[in-house]
């Protein structure tokens, strides 16, 4: 379909839909001139055109644009003088998508994520962006510790974006973007062409996404420029998707307009694998091996029971579980076998930085309560904010489950701790009082 033919079904359509003078005033001179880069170019005959059709129409032919082509492309209106520069200007920018390497792993995509309840709601997140980038969740935020699967759901937002549009796409981790801009610094900061090459490379994309954002703390002069970089990619309406391993209100070595920033969108948490998620991890990462026919079911839940909580420490007992297999030959991969073979592996790499009965009794000690208080069925003022505070800490520093947290709460459900833990992420954002006593609580826990 030609732009001519595109533009003529579109008008067809639009003229169903608006009275004939709103059509003969707005539409009947306008002309489709271009498509470039998932944007529509559209020539009007005045400039006051240009403010009236973005502030009144602009949904509305976005909408049936859609309909009509199945894509949700971005719009522009320009006047006939303007023209000649857009040209240049996106002749330019080809050149530097032509340029820049997204840095995306192709191995990590939606399809290969394995999903649970600890990681659903940030998989889902990932997945709405990535079908509609720039247009919800901007931006988003995923945050959790180390090995839970946030490098792999940015690669799979990249990597679906590139598959079903035209959009450029640029990964990098915080210590890339510090290196790109150091390496400006050292050549010349003051050389025109040195910055503007820079400013192309993180300004001129679609949708940027940056690994690790808690290693840009101390780097006062990166953080500027990624504050201005944020700025300009954010008002232009691009997707911009953050990784880091602790929530913006915990990034305390990032300025306080940089943290405001990363909650204007959506911030999810991806929680450590429970044991049916690591079981089914296992199986996975097992598949296709020539042994795995040999696993027994029970070994996949003694790794999954014994393991940490990451990926990469489940990956590890399977290398050196089929490294074992590989010298001893055995018939089968039994219960015995895997405890032979990980007898060092796992019990020397278990270990709980903030245990729950450390918490318990620093949250116990501050409200001048007992640790049975925090355990029992009593729901008064006094007992139960308290208890709500202690899971919130057990759920952030620990590794343990929220089924584990539950338990050494009075056997309380799951719900109960979810519920917790998010009434007091919710009341941080505003509460400094609350702040200041997590705060205390978490130094009399390292202490």
């Amino acid at each position: 379909m030609t732009n001519d033919e595109l533009w003529n079904n579109f008008l067809n359509v639009l003229n169903t839909r608006i009275t004939t003078i709103s059509f003969n005033t707005w539409f009947k001179e306008t002309k489709l001139v271009d498509i470039k880069n998932g944007k529509l170019i559209i020539q009007v005959p005045m400039t006051f055109h240009k403010k009236f059709l973005n502030d009144n129409y602009y949904d509305l032919i976005e909408e049936i644009i859609n309909s009509i082509t199945g894509t949700n492309y971005d719009l522009e209106f320009v006047v006939e003088e303007e023209l000649e520069s857009i040209n240049d200007n996106v002749e330019k920018e080809e050149v530097i998508h032509q340029r820049i390497n997204s840095n995306l792993n192709p191995n990590y995509t939606f399809e290969n994520f394995m999903i649970g309840d600890s990681n659903r709601f940030a998989q889902t997140a990932a997945l709405a962006v990535a079908e509609q980038p720039g247009k919800i969740y901007n931006p988003l935020f995923i945050y959790g510790k180390s090995g839970l699967g946030k490098t792999h759901l940015m690669h799979a937002i990249g990597n679906y974006i590139e598959k079903n549009s035209n959009k450029t796409v640029l990964y990098i981790t915080s210590e890339e973007f510090i290196a790109d801009f150091i390496g400006i610094t050292k050549k010349d900061e003051n050389n025109f062409d040195i910055r503007s090459q820079f400013k192309e490379k993180y300004r001129n994309i679609d949708v940027l996404m940056i690994d690790d954002i808690q290693f840009l703390g101390g780097a006062a002069k990166s953080q500027d420029e990624f504050f201005h970089t944020f700025t300009t990619l954010y008002d232009l309406n691009k997707q911009i998707i953050i990784s880091s391993d602790r929530s913006p209100d915990d990034l305390k070595y990032l300025e306080d307009r940089l943290r405001t920033r990363f909650r204007w969108g959506l911030t999810v948490n991806i929680y450590p694998p429970d044991f049916e998620l690591k079981c089914k991890i296992l199986k996975d990462k097992m598949s296709g091996h020539e042994v795995a026919n040999l696993v027994d079911n029970e070994v996949i839940e003694y790794i999954a029971s014994n393991s940490e909580n990451d990926v990469r420490h489940l990956e590890g007992a399977i290398n050196i579980l089929y490294a074992y297999a590989a010298m001893m030959c055995p018939k089968e991969i039994n219960l015995e076998f895997a405890v032979e073979a990980l007898k060092d592996y796992l019990v020397s790499s278990i270990y709980v930085t903030n245990d729950i009965q450390r918490i318990q009794k620093a949250v116990a000690d501050h409200f001048k309560i007992t640790i049975e208080d925090l355990k029992s069925k009593k729901r008064t003022a006094n007992i139960n904010y308290p208890r709500q505070i202690a899971m919130y800490l057990c759920r952030m520093t620990t590794e343990e489950t929220i089924v584990k947290i539950g338990l050494e709460f009075g056997n309380r459900d799951h719900s109960t701790v979810l519920h917790s833990y998010e009434k007091i992420a919710d009341e941080l954002k505003t509460n400094f009082e609350l702040k200041e006593t997590i705060e205390q609580i978490k130094n009399k826990i390292v202490n």
